[in-house]
């Protein structure tokens, strides 16, 4: 695709055919056996041990220490995952999956140097699930019982323990505690994907330089002994709520189609 780039993340060599008609880049994660047309996060200057706890942002570090200098400064980089793709225009009409994907550069992305997913709500939860997971979680935010949509904060401490979002803000810097909490407090949905796009080597250095600093200071607090899908992968829901917040602070963002399935099934 002409200046524009993107890495799709793979868990198995079986999506390669899929990905590469997509004219999309194979990223293989985890140490699992890939064939030599991956592009890997385990070679060079890597995280790749963390891969169980950090997800897609694995990829995201090899990419910021060993790719990012390489950056074109007139294309744009992008990532996405093999159930979570960009999509274009059509992407809510049921068609062949390439015709829905996004395949090149759109005219819309012309005045904007960040693209982030767009939103979903948090939607309520049933009464007998809220008693079942969330009694703590809302005797520390009693105002959710009137929401019609639950705030990022009360989402958190649901279904990823109560009080480690807090007790991550607090490792921010300055500049963004008090910011992000009054974001997770007040805000009722999600930017889908975990994932962005940008033309500016500037915009991406800065967002991997603050995201990784932050997770590794997390780490003196959560370390890795963590148990069951909603706790191990700590610290890339942590990244999940974050980056939207800072995509809309630090950049001139759009917010773009996400088509959620998995290719290797279409």
């Amino acid at each position: 695709m002409h200046n524009l780039k993107i890495y799709c993340m793979c868990l198995d060599n079986n999506y390669l055919e899929i990905v590469k008609s997509l004219n999309y880049i194979p990223v293989g994660l985890k140490n699992k056996n890939f064939s030599a047309e991956w592009m890997r996060d385990n070679t060079k200057t890597n995280i790749s041990k963390k891969n169980p706890y950090y997800g897609e942002y694995t990829f995201y570090y090899w990419f910021w220490k060993n790719l990012l200098k390489d950056k074109k400064n007139n294309e744009w980089v992008g990532f996405c995952s093999y159930r979570e793709l960009w999509g274009n225009k059509n992407s809510k009409k049921k068609q062949d999956l390439k015709s829905v994907l996004l395949q090149e550069l759109p005219k819309e992305w012309k005045n904007f140097d960040a693209i982030i997913g767009d939103p979903i709500p948090l939607k309520k939860v049933k009464f007998i699930k809220l008693i079942k997971y969330g009694k703590l979680a809302l005797c520390r935010n009693p105002k959710e019982i009137f929401r019609s949509d639950h705030s990022i904060r009360f989402q958190f401490d649901m279904f990823h323990g109560v009080g480690n979002l807090d007790k991550a803000i607090n490792l921010l810097p300055e500049k963004d505690r008090a910011d992000f909490n009054k974001y997770v407090r007040n805000e009722t949905s999600i930017n889908q994907g975990n994932m962005f796009i940008s033309k500016s080597e500037k915009v991406i250095n800065a967002y991997f330089t603050e995201i990784f600093s932050w997770l590794e200071k997390c780490e003196k607090v959560f370390g890795f002994d963590l148990k069951g899908y909603n706790k191990i992968r700590m610290y890339t829901f942590l990244a999940e709520r974050f980056l939207p917040y800072w995509f809309k602070k630090y950049t001139k963002y759009l917010e773009w189609p996400v088509v959620y399935c998995d290719i290797n099934k279409r």
